[in-house]
């Protein structure tokens, strides 16, 4: 017998219990009592194989079961009374409705139940949550252990409820081939059998649909007392309570957490509920207490405890508010004690060794947030960023279509500017996926969720992982950004398979202020997909205006330096043009090379400058014949570059390395021609790393000075300028590469140690006013632009670095001595200090091949400077009177 004794409970002795005095409908009542008993004896199998399923979960088996009974108590009171028709169904609502929380009560496993298109669309959501990326088809056919665990629980958790729904009718074979039914009696079965699933799935529905499933009443039987009929409403509202409150010690044994050893939230759960004596009735409120205090070790599950029982206390005001304003009889329990505030909460569960504060961060002001991170604050004054935005979004909405309806070949989105009566307006429409109402209120204006990632959108859209789609928006935070070009916006959207009435309007005032959503007039047709539209704040054509960055202020060319590459058509309307400009789709992965330079830099239009067309051209024969490709690991270009700087200096154009997010603009770099392949690292995406890793990185440098050194175009200028890139990204570099200047010309590793093996002393120029050039190598000074003639005994290291996104990939900590790492931390400018500062760079290149001519060690060439204070500078010539800081090397004795 189960400790929760539910023959006990008065629900059960006023329903359901043998009556010791004469009693007139025994044998109806025995009828019900005894199909309760059965239903309950083979279910308690069923519901013991929920642990394996689902071990880290607190007890979900018979126990829990008979325990609702004397939950059910608590919250009726005396003010709500059941028959026994309704105890009956009540109690067999209350078997099954955690019954499937197992893979036993699907009768297959929890994937083929689920079907392979819902269970790739949770298999796609956890793999973004824990990797920050879509998976490929090979991840969502065959996901990571760790994430088909935690896919086939939340399938469970999502399903449970309807398919204890399916159990009343599910029948078992016996070993003899016989078919086993939970409730055997056909007529119980049939009659009672679709309500009790109702019943049992409607404890994962919101409140608000209860009266309309459970609005109506069943009569009784023919066999049981006219009086016996049931209000389902009832009964459905006294199940989802009596099992949102039935927590305490007895569902969290002591010694079960210790064998199971749950982790994470589950792990919290099992501690709280530990901790929890049996509640009580205390006027209309149930108060909870715990058996122990919770020591600071314990206070987050503490804290999970009141946000739980701040839950049951939400469930029981709505139950109530449902049953008030329907005018049916209200339940006791209306309430929990002692949740309004942390203080009050440590009153009835006490804490030892510390203080509970709630200082969790609150928002108070949802529209001020939104105003404040929405646009510039977030975004900065950038207008071009939000068209970049709602192209990518729409972009996402017509892959989505074409995903989910086979054959779909029209998508495409439109740009267009206009102007009326001085109002310039902004409009980008998509025929893609649309959406309805709830995606409206709860995706697209959940402001800070990625919508596509959230499982209400990919439930409402089934099959969207299984078709291969990967969306390249964030779909929340971006189509704030709209908010950048102008505070009225209009957004028209309606979805690819509902009906024209089901279109909905949505209008901002600014983003401060709550939008309008409204239907359509019945009479507009609406187009399926999205329009945004928003009437602009200041011209395009004015100071950071919508076309500033443009070079001849037109839309089109906004649009092409934004979307480097598309899947979807992109017609672009001029403001007063006949047809639109049309962006066919591309893809960088695939271009040939030239393709590709001419996508990231096109052609002027109507070849207004042909002197620069024609210098573009010849840089475009360059980029042909020193751009190699960047790879991931399973041999997909993710990039098609050239790391010489040349291209950006030899022309007036913006010939900048780009680097792309989703095939859009996102950051530009000097470091690098070509494109690489990104991620946004801040929220506002106009700043991004490299999708590379390092050993892609090195493999791509590795291929550039090969192919370089191929081609003849490997000479002093190219080495200066990459001496600092290769020798960060490999930890060495090459002895042929030119890393300084000296009297003599460029240095080079392999004769560094030959050209001081002679001298007594170095000085070692470290920078300003001294600079250099590389075409051709020369040193000069940095204020008068005179050329200089190092003195012999000097060498001056190559200043040219990593800008990023490289030299994020690479940081200057890279290759550090680590035998001196200890010395970070020390407060005092000491010799070991900078040895660890000097030696991943160039200089530590010199100094290692001075250690070597002179056959002596860093400390015998930096502990005198440091007993110098560092303060060592030469003159180097009348011509430059002041002299020059850096390090005077001077040979140790022998």
């Amino acid at each position: 017998m189960s400790e929760h004794d539910y023959t006990s409970t008065p629900l059960w002795q006023d329903t359901l219990a043998p009556r010791p005095d004469g009693d007139a409908h025994a044998a109806q009542r025995e009828r019900l009592r005894t199909s309760y008993a059965e239903l309950r004896r083979k279910a308690a199998v069923l519901l013991k194989e929920n642990e394996r399923s689902m071990p880290d979960f607190t007890v979900h088996d018979i126990s829990h079961v008979d325990a609702l009974w004397e939950t059910a108590d608590l919250v009726c009171g005396r003010q709500v009374l059941l028959n026994p028709a309704e105890a009956y169904v009540l109690g067999c609502a209350f078997v099954l409705h955690d019954a499937a929380m197992g893979e036993a009560a699907y009768g297959t496993s929890v994937r083929d139940a689920l079907g392979e298109k819902r269970w790739r669309d949770l298999v796609s959501v956890e793999y973004y949550h824990r990797r920050g990326c879509w998976p490929d088809r090979e991840a969502l056919n065959a996901p990571p252990a760790e994430i088909a665990d935690v896919c086939r629980a939340n399938a469970i958790r999502e399903t449970h409820a309807e398919q204890a729904r399916r159990l009343m009718d599910q029948p078992w074979r016996s070993s003899t081939g016989n078919e086993i039914f939970l409730i055997e009696e056909v007529q119980l079965r049939e009659v009672y059998g679709p309500l009790i699933g109702d019943l049992a799935a409607s404890h994962w529905w919101p409140v608000s649909r209860l009266a309309g499933e459970f609005g109506h009443t069943i009569g009784s039987l023919p066999w049981q007392p006219s009086e016996w009929t049931i209000e389902p409403l009832k009964l459905a509202c006294v199940l989802r309570l009596a099992d949102a409150a039935q927590i305490d010690s007895r569902r969290a044994p002591t010694l079960l957490f210790s064998l199971r050893g749950p982790r994470g939230t589950a792990r919290e759960h099992w501690r709280f509920q530990e901790h929890i004596s049996r509640p009580h009735l205390k006027g209309d409120r149930i108060r909870y207490t715990s058996l122990r205090p919770f020591l600071s070790k314990d206070s987050a599950s503490w804290w999970l405890a009141l946000d739980y029982l701040r839950g049951i206390d939400e469930e029981l005001k709505s139950v109530d508010s449902l049953l008030h304003d329907l005018g049916r009889d209200r339940l006791a329990a209306r309430a929990v004690a002692g949740v309004d505030s942390p203080e009050r909460f440590a009153e009835l569960f006490r804490v030892q060794g510390w203080r509970p504060i709630d200082a969790t961060v609150k928002i108070t002001d949802v529209p001020a947030l939104v105003k404040s991170l929405g646009g510039e604050q977030l975004y900065g004054d950038e207008p071009e960023v939000a068209v970049r935005e709602l192209i990518q979004n729409a972009q996402d909405a017509v892959q989505a279509r074409r995903a989910l309806q086979p054959g779909f070949a029209e998508g495409r989105i439109e740009v267009r500017l206009t102007e009326t009566d001085g109002a310039w307006c902004l409009e980008i429409r998509d025929n893609g996926i649309g959406m309805d109402e709830e995606t409206l209120v709860h995706g697209l204006l959940d402001f800070g969720t990625s919508g596509w990632s959230s499982p209400g959108i990919r439930n409402g859209l089934p099959g969207l992982a299984d078709r291969g789609f990967q969306p390249s928006g964030r779909f929340g935070i971006g189509f704030f950004s709209v908010f950048l070009l102008g505070d009225r916006v209009e957004l028209i959207t309606r979805r690819y398979d509902s009906a024209t009435h089901d279109a909905r309007r949505l209008a901002f005032d600014g983003p401060a202020l709550r939008p309008l959503l409204t239907r359509l007039p019945t009479q507009d047709w609406v187009p399926e997909g999205t329009t945004v539209r928003v009437t602009l704040k200041r011209s395009p054509n004015d100071v950071k205006g919508l076309l500033y960055k443009t070079e001849d202020d037109r839309l089109t060319q906004l649009v092409r330096r934004l979307a480097l590459e598309n899947a979807v058509p992109i017609h672009t309307w001029e403001p007063d043009a006949t047809t639109p400009d049309i962006l066919p789709p591309f893809s960088l992965a695939a271009g040939s090379p030239d393709e590709v330079f001419d996508r990231l830099y096109p052609p002027e239009p109507d070849n207004r400058r042909v002197g620069d067309e024609k210098q573009r051209l010849q840089l475009r024969d360059e980029f042909i014949g020193r751009a190699t490709e960047l790879l991931d690991d399973k041999g997909r270009r993710i990039g098609l570059a050239t790391l010489w700087k040349d291209m950006y200096y030899l022309s007036r154009r913006n010939f900048q390395g780009i680097v792309t997010v989703n095939g859009l603009l996102a950051d530009e770099s000097v470091s690098f021609s070509g494109y690489l392949a990104g991620q946004p690292s801040r929220a506002s995406r106009d700043r991004a790393g490299l999708i590379a890793d390092q050993d892609q990185v090195r493999l791509w440098m590795r291929g550039q000075e090969q192919h370089l050194r191929a081609i003849g175009q490997f000479g002093d200028p190219v080495q200066l300028e990459l001496s600092y890139t290769f020798n960060n990204a490999f930890g060495e570099l090459a002895d042929d590469i030119a890393f300084a200047f000296t009297s003599e010309g460029v240095l080079r590793p392999g004769d560094a140690a030959d050209w001081a093996r002679g001298k007594k002393s170095v000085f070692m120029a470290t920078g300003m006013p001294l600079a250099s050039r590389l075409r051709p190598p020369e040193v000069y000074h940095y204020l008068t632009g005179q050329k200089l003639r190092l003195p012999e005994d000097w060498v001056l290291i190559s200043t040219w670095v990593l800008n990023p996104p490289l030299s994020e990939v690479f940081p200057a900590v890279t290759n550090r001595d680590p035998a001196y790492e200890y010395a970070r931390n020390h407060t005092a400018p000491t010799w070991q200090k900078e040895w660890w500062r000097l030696s991943g760079s160039l200089h530590g290149v010199f100094l290692r091949a001075l250690c070597q001519a002179w056959d002596c060690t860093i400390e015998s060439l930096l502990a005198p400077i440091e007993q110098r204070n560092w303060a060592d500078a030469c003159p180097l010539g009348q011509e430059i009177p002041a002299p020059i800081a850096g390090y005077l090397l001077t040979r140790p004795p022998a």
